[in-house]
């Protein structure tokens, strides 16, 4: 195993991105760039990782936050709970260690939100560490290298897989030698048509060998996506318009949306006046949808969202009073789901 372990360091000390977390051995700094990056791409996440740094700079001052603005700061990047695990996480780092982030694997761990593989990352790459990460990215190597046909859905996958990751670890350099493994999947060991050329596995890797490499890594299950459809009611008086704060059991918990009405199958706006929910919301009867905007589909991991717009001019006395006010300079200040992000972008508020 040394020699695999020598060539990936190899490979990763001149073949490695320019990162900014990459300059940084703070735990903090870290660990914010681990959890943003989950889910999102790199270009991207720079972006939000040196805006969240400069919003919050340490653990204080994210814990000393309201949630509004950490989740106004996480606006855009989606699964929100990752941004509301670590605030719950830096308020307890501030209760019970006085602002310092644990240096330990097992400490780490306890917090909200991190689990396996973000505390082995902190460990390894903040405190040299030697706790082995496994990502996406390290299921692909590995099972492509050594030709695992073990499922990597699968508790016996998962056990083989990290212990397959903790012989790859170099003792010496745990967090370089994780984040080369990453590195190899993310630029190199692509899901479709990888890099095999450059690879410094190339000569003894299973997959190139037996010609297979489309068949790892393996999946024993497939998740069924639910389709949901979301029927947004734009509401506008002037220069005000009408929000609601969403609930805490549903995507997009505690943000900020316009009144919003779910219906089983795609709806017709005649439907959506006659319906309950639109009977709860408007006082005034005789209040119609004024225009519909296209429908707008919004992919999440599990859920495929089928959006529309309802516009509704009205004034204030025509909508139950469970509803915000935000004047047109105003809403930029409300934490808002991507959609409802873009729409507002669409119709220039």
């Amino acid at each position: 195993m040394e020699e695999y372990r020598k060539a990936l360091t190899v490979w990763y000390d001149h073949a490695k991105r320019d990162l900014p977390w990459r300059d940084s051995h703070e735990p903090y700094q870290i660990w914010v760039s681990e959890v943003i990056l989950q889910q999102t791409r790199i270009q991207q996440g720079t972006e939000y990782y040196h805006n969240f740094l400069r919003l919050f700079p340490d653990v204080i001052s994210l814990a000393n936050a309201s949630e509004e603005e950490v989740l106004k700061a996480w606006q855009g990047l989606g699964y929100y709970s990752r941004a509301r695990n670590m605030h719950h996480a830096a308020k307890t780092i501030q209760s019970t260690n006085n602002g310092v982030f644990p240096a330990d694997y097992n400490s780490i761990k306890k917090l909200k939100g991190i689990g396996d593989y973000t505390a082995a990352a902190i460990a390894s790459i903040a405190f040299g560490l030697p706790y082995a990460v496994v990502d996406g990215n390290v299921y692909r190597v590995l099972s492509r290298l050594f030709g695992i046909f073990t499922p990597i859905d699968s508790t016996a996958g998962k056990k083989e897989f990290y212990q397959l990751a903790q012989l790859m670890l170099d003792p010496g350099r745990p967090g370089d030698s994780n984040q080369a493994l990453m590195e190899l999947g993310a630029i190199q060991c692509l899901p479709a048509q990888p890099l095999c050329l450059g690879c410094p596995f190339s000569t003894n890797c299973y997959a190139i060998t037996n010609q297979c490499i489309d068949s790892f890594p393996v999946k024993s299950k497939k998740t069924k996506q639910k389709e949901r459809y979301l029927n947004f009611i734009y509401l506008h008086h002037k220069n005000k318009l009408f929000l609601e704060k969403r609930g805490d059991k549903d995507i997009w918990r505690n943000m900020f949306q316009f009144p919003m009405i779910e219906t089983n199958a795609p709806t017709s706006p005649e439907e959506v006046m006659v319906s309950k929910a639109w009977e709860t919301l408007f006082k005034n009867s005789s209040i119609t949808i004024e225009s519909v905007y296209p429908e707008r589909i919004h992919l999440l991991t599990h859920q495929r969202l089928h959006i529309r717009f309802f516009s509704v001019k009205l004034n204030e006395n025509s909508i139950s009073g469970r509803l915000i006010v935000a004047e047109h300079g105003e809403i930029s200040k409300y934490p808002v789901p991507k959609p409802v992000e873009n729409f507002l972008l669409e119709i220039g508020h």
